[in-house]
């Protein structure tokens, strides 16, 4: 479970060019999100981004390495490097880092002692559900439940990681709206002449969201046989682990059940990277590529309203919008993060 804390010590250097404020950011560096696919984590240096902090991703032995992307020597990217007995090396001056961030060798000074200055910044990193996670500033592991992804009776699914030019808040609220359905999913499973949202509660679970949705809403794609019986009603449950990560449980006819962990990874204030694994218990025969291409469908038919809102920014002050009561999710959540202490003109 994910631990509010609204004075978070500020133990973190702000980025250089950081696109958040300063309290802003000090708040959201003390989560956990999603970096890269374990698959692309190799002895290959990986590049990636979170909260305006360039990351260098590789794996010594068994063991993933999450890094600043950065030599204090003189600044240069060691994702341009590589990766040799379990070491990553400088591609500038061949300086060379163990696991734990350590220089072990500074080739133009073989013989030299190595100042304990010289060490690279490491952050924690855990793999699951398909992902690497870190955080910049956070201690206890904060990585959000996802039952089915080590059932056996489930079936996993990765797609590909989806950019979306917009905000994370953003992306979170669109994927807990009921009523775009009809509007913005007429390709995927919408229904124009299904619009009406039902009465539904959202309750507090900690510190967590939990909205359970019915409605006559199909999740069936368009084109797919609807093997649901007549007025059968679907039940989605969506819960929130703030700040930016959310699950949705759709139970099929049958008691068959589809699992979808939407986590949206801030590589700036404005610009996202989704990780979405998804798990269900039945079409275990069905080919996953078929999967893969609906869900990236759904994904592109949300991204064009995320990066055309305006404002860019998710604003928290309930006052900023107007809202109706199908809104009730997105209402809590912005309460939600106003409790982490994000400001009420939230830059993200």
């Amino acid at each position: 479970m994910i631990t509010s804390n609204s004075n978070p010590p500020l133990t973190s250097e702000l980025p250089r060019g950081c696109t958040f404020s300063a309290e802003d950011w000090h708040v959201l560096s003390q989560y956990w999100y999603p970096v890269a696919q374990a698959s692309e984590v190799t002895d290959k240096p990986l590049a990636a981004q979170l909260l305006d902090v360039r990351l260098v991703l590789y794996r010594s032995n068994d063991k993933v390495v999450v890094a600043k992307d950065l030599c204090f020597h003189r600044g240069a990217p060691l994702s341009k490097g590589w990766v040799e007995n379990g070491e990553i090396v400088c591609p500038y001056h061949g300086f060379r880092y163990n696991c734990e961030g350590k220089c072990t060798a500074v080739p133009a000074h073989p013989s030299s002692k190595i100042s304990p200055k010289l060490k690279l910044i490491v952050y924690p990193a855990v793999e699951r559900y398909g992902l690497i996670w870190t955080s910049l500033a956070g201690t206890d592991e904060q990585i959000p439940a996802f039952p089915g992804w080590d059932d056996p009776d489930y079936i996993n699914i990765l797609p590909p990681n989806f950019d979306i030019a917009g905000s994370a808040g953003r992306q979170m609220e669109g994927f807990l709206d009921v009523s775009h359905f009809a509007y913005v999913h007429t390709e995927t499973f919408g229904d124009r002449n299904n619009t009406e949202v039902p009465q539904y509660k959202v309750k507090r679970e900690g510190n967590e969201l939990l909205a359970e949705y019915w409605s006559s809403v199909s999740n069936y794609g368009k084109g797919q046989d609807n093997v649901a019986p007549e007025g059968f009603q679907w039940l989605r449950e969506f819960r929130v682990f703030p700040p930016f990560a959310a699950s949705l449980t759709v139970h099929f006819p049958e008691n068959d059940k589809l699992n979808i962990l939407n986590c949206a990874s801030p590589i700036s204030a404005r610009f996202t990277r989704l990780f979405c694994p998804i798990t269900r218990n039945f079409d275990k025969d069905a080919p996953i590529e078929d999967t893969i291409k609906f869900n990236l469908q759904v994904f592109e038919e949300d991204r064009e309203m995320v990066e055309s809102q305006k404002p860019e920014d998710l604003p928290l002050d309930l006052h900023a919008e107007a809202h109706i009561p199908a809104d009730r999710t997105s209402i809590a959540y912005r309460q939600l993060l106003t409790e982490l202490g994000l400001g009420r003109n939230y830059t993200s």
